[in-house]
């Protein structure tokens, strides 16, 4: 009800029309082999709408300069040699001491650092999968991952999402029925469809991977990102006997350039620290060490808590940009976090947009990307991560265009 905006006090927030979200698709989950290759953007260069992210504001930028020149005086001679294969020791304890902060608390002992959350959940699939085995997602799903899954000749079991996370009854038959080896999901503030699993939830994730003794890994990139300024804590929290793998990283809070992640990945270490250090030499000294620097400051939280409130004052004004702008009876999703608006069009078809997309140099991200199955055409995931500038602006309203040329009918909504 009340808007914060900095430097000039609080505000009463306009009241807005109710408007409802997307379409949570209900099937039958079976097995299915993901034929994903990628996303074609046919030369399209990457746009503020297209790719997951935010960009680092001018204070975060000169803090983390004056850590990075510290790290150099900090590193000395060990800049001539390797670095630990499984993190170095000051990162892990900085990344252990802030999460403990949060109420989530682990030992550097039981993290490994790795090249981003991408290569975490990578090297996760990897400790406990081996080609033709069967995964369990989310449905939709996150892009990268169904890419990562197709690379590594792996199948799916895809799980329909609910209001409050998944169908965690789809997920439990597979795993009494032995159809599955391992699951993957990402837990806090999904990309693309926003929820946020419950604590109910998260507590059953890890029941039932104990239960059935089979891995879950939880890709958690966005669990800083609330937009209400709390922390929910991860299904690693309940986790007692080691069976879930819970992957994080800075790329969405900071900088997908860094590459830096880490896992937790319980009964799994040994095997994850020798699978990542066979495909690895270790993660660079000096970004380890300059991170570090940045956690432990505080400068870090600081930055994050930042964030968190100019994110929920973008979530309102791309929402408010698009309930204007769409055509009658779309759905905009409502998340309370992440960088991400999952939105439905009706007689919307996938080709239909990627083709007006790549005619009209748009970098969007149509919802058959998101999917092994013949689902979400209608839809189409946003970035709300960069600030409301006129070069967004100018984007969304060049979205509004493709989607009037691509929308091959219109359902009128009921007037009753």
């Amino acid at each position: 009800m009340v808007e914060s905006k900095p430097k000039a006090g609080f505000f009463v927030q306009r009241r807005h029309k109710a408007i409802a979200s997307p379409t949570l698709t209900q099937f039958k989950s079976q097995i299915s082999t993901p034929s994903y290759t990628g996303i074609d953007n046919n030369g399209i260069p990457d746009g503020p709408l297209g790719i997951s992210s935010t960009p680092l504001d001018n204070q975060a930028l000169s803090d983390i300069d004056r850590c990075f020149k510290r790290c150099s005086k900090r590193i000395g001679q060990r800049l001539n040699q390797y670095p630990d294969r499984q993190g170095e020791l000051m990162l892990r304890q900085a990344l252990s001491d802030h999460f403990y902060q949060q109420g989530f608390g682990f030992t550097p002992q039981n993290v490994v650092v790795t090249h981003g959350g991408m290569s975490a959940v990578k090297t996760a699939l990897e400790s406990c999968t081996q080609a033709g085995d069967t995964v369990a997602i989310s449905s939709p799903c996150f892009s990268g991952l169904l890419e990562i899954i197709h690379q590594m000749r792996l199948r799916v079991v895809e799980i329909p999402s609910t209001k409050e996370g998944v169908d965690l009854e789809q997920f439990e038959f597979h795993l009494r029925n032995n159809n599955i080896q391992a699951g993957l999901f990402c837990t806090s503030h999904m990309n693309p469809q926003g929820i946020n699993m419950s604590a109910d939830q998260k507590r059953k994730l890890a029941y039932l991977a104990a239960k059935y003794q089979t891995p879950v890994i939880e890709d958690d990139v966005y669990v800083e990102l609330s937009h209400n300024d709390e922390f929910p804590l991860p299904a690693k929290h309940y986790d007692t006997e080691g069976y879930i793998l819970w992957c994080g990283s800075v790329s969405k809070t900071l900088s997908p350039a860094y590459r830096l992640g880490w896992c937790l990945p319980g009964r799994y270490l040994q095997s994850y620290i020798s699978a990542f250090s066979t495909a690895s030499y270790g993660v660079a000294l000096p970004i380890q060490v300059a991170i570090a620097d940045f956690i432990d400051s505080g400068l870090y939280g600081k930055y994050v808590k930042r964030k968190r409130t100019q994110l929920l004052q973008q979530k309102h004004q791309y929402t408010d940009f698009l309930r204007q702008h769409l055509p009658l009876g779309s759905k905009i999703s409502s998340p309370k976090g992440g960088l991400v608006l999952w939105v439905q069009v009706p007689g919307l078809t996938s080709e239909a947009l990627s083709n007006a997309s790549i005619a009209k140099q748009l970098d969007i991200r149509a919802g058959k990307v998101f999917t092994s199955l013949p689902l979400y055409g209608d839809c189409f995931r946003v970035n709300m991560g960069h600030p409301f500038s006129p070069d967004v602006k100018q984007e969304l309203e060049k979205l509004i265009t493709v989607i009037e040329q691509a929308q091959t009918h219109i359902i009128e909504p009921s007037k009753s």
